[in-house]
């Protein structure tokens, strides 16, 4: 009669170490492809703590747009939502233009991210992985442009927009920041680590010209990184009040930012129709945030894996 065999054990396989006797295995169960890791109660605590946090002065912006001023005088202030808010957020919208006010703000800051994306994309590429003379002096003169304070070149930039007539008008905004040291840089380094110079060499042998190259091997590779350069500069444009309150006017053609100082004037400014101001100029980035939350943050952790 034939004895069939045992079935053997993983963990008791031949060279595999035996636990001793009366002690339970400790050795972790290998979990499939795609497992989540969770943190612990800790962990989601300092989470949420930091989250209301962080929401506490929009929510607050709200509570005040719903109140009047003489409320919002008193104390202490109040915690929770009055009955004011659509009448504040109209005289708001009314008084600041805020239509025209955003869709300026939109152009603005649409073009300043494109523009901001597509130079320093090029620009980054060709410190990063082109050979020509003075590469890395001219890589400097770049990087200490970023120590130069703005406010240094305020009055030359206004003296050349009132030259070229430009007073008043949006392209006074556009221009001067449609390339930043800070883009320029932050994509010259992530090229470096993210784009195989190997990858260009082949291209180059199957017969693609310059134009080829990048549109079919460097754009595919930067996408995270422009991604997030995009995004960060679309906020910063969004919220830019230094240059542009001095190149615009409220009766021209004002960014949100511009729009919102002419509102709450008077002896006693109405501190609730200046929050409902502010929230108005909020909305539209929460709005992006909440569409295109996942693409940004995708794009942020495909760059941190290649890199």
């Amino acid at each position: 009669m034939s004895i069939a065999p045992l079935p053997v054990r993983a963990d008791s396989a031949p060279g595999a170490p035996a636990d001793p006797p009366g002690k339970r295995s400790r050795r972790p169960r290998r979990s499939g492809a795609g497992r989540q890791l969770h943190g612990g109660r800790i962990t989601y605590a300092v989470l949420g703590v930091v989250t209301v946090i962080s929401l506490f002065p929009l929510v607050w912006t709200a509570i005040a747009a719903s109140r009047n001023n003489t409320r919002l005088a008193e104390t202490p202030p109040p915690f929770w939502f009055g009955g004011n808010l659509l009448k504040n957020l109209e005289i708001a919208w009314t008084d600041a233009n805020m239509g025209s006010a955003l869709l300026n703000t939109v152009v603005v800051a649409g073009t300043v991210s494109i523009g901001t994306v597509l130079f320093s994309t090029l620009a980054g590429f060709a410190f990063a992985k082109l050979r020509f003379r003075f590469k890395n002096a001219l890589l400097l003169l770049v990087i200490g442009t970023m120590m130069v304070p703005p406010q240094l070149s305020v009055v030359p930039l206004y003296m050349m927009v009132a030259k070229l007539s430009w007073s008043d008008q949006l392209q006074a905004v556009i221009l001067p920041t449609l390339v930043t040291a800070f883009g320029v840089f932050f994509m010259r380094q992530y090229l470096l680590q993210a784009l195989p110079t190997e990858i260009i060499e082949a291209a180059r042998v199957d017969g693609a010209n310059s134009l080829r190259v990048l549109w079919h091997v460097v754009f595919p590779a930067a996408r995270p990184a422009m991604a997030v350069l995009g995004m960060l500069t679309f906020v910063q444009s969004w919220n830019d009040f230094f240059w542009p309150i001095i190149a615009l006017t409220q009766n021209g053609s004002p960014t949100v930012q511009v729009a919102l100082t002419g509102l709450g004037r008077g002896y006693i400014p109405d501190q609730s129709v200046i929050m409902a101001g502010a929230l108005l100029g909020t909305l539209p980035l929460l709005i992006a945030f909440v569409v295109f939350g996942k693409q940004i943050v995708g794009g942020i952790m495909q760059g941190a894996v290649k890199g």
